[in-house]
């Protein structure tokens, strides 16, 4: 891939993951370089005529009334990168951090935040040279922004702390950088505080989260297909009329991948002039359900793509001024995840609530009791139906919205928070249970097809039906008699993450 230059201006999520999970190179723009220049000038220029600048020399939060000398800026930058760095739990993945350095850098160089070019440089060496900090997940309150995830990123930038190597085990961050021929920086005037005060934490998790669901609604949407067919459900209720009644583009999307779904499927055809009017709302609802966590996902990204180009430190400095004000306060961001976490755990619930209509014998229309081959002898998907009502359940819990949450922090001063960092760790793990249960109804979803092609009638589903089985039967053979499954599900859940269960409807 060509290097990505960044501006502060135009950075895609996309962009964000290629940089986050395939290393692609980093620049600062050209352009950016000038305006990040200029801005830095006024900062000298304060520092030069010890003018009075909340931040630049003044202390921070509720010392913002102490002033600091000439001689003391530098002392303070260290001291604030130093004492800022408080984190505590398990260490965030090394694509979150890499997430959340170019998200930072990006951020400086939108030229509001004074700081010298030299320190968007650093970061972008760092991550072109696989240097990635060591960050514990926790002890952010999400304002004044991310201040102690970031505070280890600048712990890094300046030499001290620890990073993680190529195998991902800690060593000094002196040691790594000299391992990279990185310069570590010495930090001057506003610097600091500009690299501590951010929602790039909380921002890095989600972004990343936010990619693996549209993965997820679009495997949904194929899954639940197969569901549909495998319980001999209608495709009437996806009836292209029905949908632009009611105008959500999301439930127009989902609707439309329901009839490429089943379009041909022999199934269908097999039972069209049965009595049954309609059927269960996990069958008949998936557009309107599905299709409001696409409309969510989308109204997330677009929240996401504003922040990530966003000067989000305090004070922000003009070319003609320097204004105190508050965009690092994560309620944008926090809004936005736990809406997430939401919407997600509808998805991974109505999927939950198809896997037992698969396996309980009074819902499946005829398929056997749990999927079992000789039932009884046989448990058959007895047990995952429980391991995916235990994911569901769970999501319920991890889905009650952080963001209604604050504590006062820091003498009072930073009196309302948005927990949004506490609310980003909650949706990786909703996102990795809701994934889990699309795989467990991947796998059985596959297993009730089969026992139609094995039957005294062959039936076959679509051809988009026949795709989806062949790519689940690609890493998970037919249940002819029970096994342990729990590496299915481990496979099915990496192929659903990575995009090949989704790429059937392409």
């Amino acid at each position: 891939m060509n290097a990505l230059h960044i501006s502060g201006n135009d950075l895609s999520l996309e962009a964000v993951r290629e940089v986050a999970a395939e290393r692609r190179a980093v620049l600062l723009a050209a352009d950016a370089r000038e305006a990040v220049g200029r801005v830095r000038a006024v900062v000298d220029d304060l520092v030069a005529n010890d003018q009075l600048a909340y931040a630049i020399t003044t202390g921070v939060g509720k010392l913002s009334d102490v002033r600091i000398a000439g001689d003391q800026i530098r002392e303070l930058q260290v001291n604030l990168v130093r004492s800022h760095a408080v984190g505590v739990g398990e260490p965030l993945a090394a694509s979150e951090v890499r997430a959340m350095m170019l998200l930072r850098a990006n951020s400086l160089a939108k030229g509001y935040s004074g700081v010298r070019a030299v320190v968007i440089d650093t970061i972008c060496e760092m991550l072109n040279r696989g240097v990635a900090p060591f960050v514990p997940s926790q002890g952010s309150v999400g304002a004044s922004g991310d201040l102690a995830p970031l505070a280890h990123l600048a712990l890094a930038l300046i030499g001290e702390g620890e990073c993680l190597d190529e195998k991902g085990v800690r060593i000094a961050s002196g040691d790594a950088l000299k391992r990279a021929q990185i310069k570590p920086l010495v930090l001057e005037a506003k610097e600091a505080v500009s690299l501590i005060n951010g929602t790039q934490a909380m921002l890095a998790v989600g972004t990343l989260a936010l990619l693996a669901a549209e993965t997820l609604v679009d495997s949904a949407d194929v899954i639940g297909g197969l569901s549909c067919d495998a319980l001999q459900g209608t495709d009437t209720a996806f009836d292209e009329r029905i949908h632009k009644a009611r105008p959500h583009s999301g439930q127009i999307k989902t609707a439309a991948n329901l009839r490429k779904m089943l379009e041909g499927s022999q199934i269908r055809e097999s039972h069209r002039a049965c009595g049954r009017v309609q059927d269960a709302y996990s069958l008949r609802c998936i557009p309107q359900v599905h299709g409001a966590v696409r409309d969510t996902l989308a109204h997330c990204r677009r929240v996401f793509e504003t922040e990530a180009n966003s000067a989000v430190d305090n004070p922000l400095v003009f070319e003609n001024d320097v204004i105190s004000g508050g965009n690092f306060h994560g309620e944008p961001v926090a809004f936005a995840l736990d809406f997430l976490a939401i919407a997600l755990s509808a998805l991974a619930g109505i999927s939950e609530r198809r896997i037992e209509r698969l396996v309980n014998p009074a819902l499946s229309e005829g398929l056997p009791p749990f999927l079992a081959p000789a039932a009884g002898l046989n448990s058959g998907f007895m047990m995952a139906q429980v391991t995916a009502a235990a994911l569901a359940s769970e999501n319920k819990v991890l889905a009650h919205p952080a963001s209604v949450d604050s504590i006062t922090t820091s003498g009072n001063k930073e009196d309302y928070v948005s927990m949004g960092m506490t609310a980003a760790i909650k949706l990786k793990r909703i996102v990795e249970n809701t994934r889990n249960v699309l795989a467990i109804e991947a796998m059985a979803a596959a297993q009730a097809i089969d026992f139609y092609l094995h039957g005294e009638k062959v039936l076959r589903t679509s051809k988009r039906g026949q795709a989806a089985h062949g790519v689940i039967r690609a890493v998970c053979a037919t249940m002819e008699k029970d096994r342990v499954m729990y590496k299915d599900f481990a496979r099915l859940a990496e192929l659903i993450a990575g995009g090949s269960v989704a790429a059937v409807l392409r």
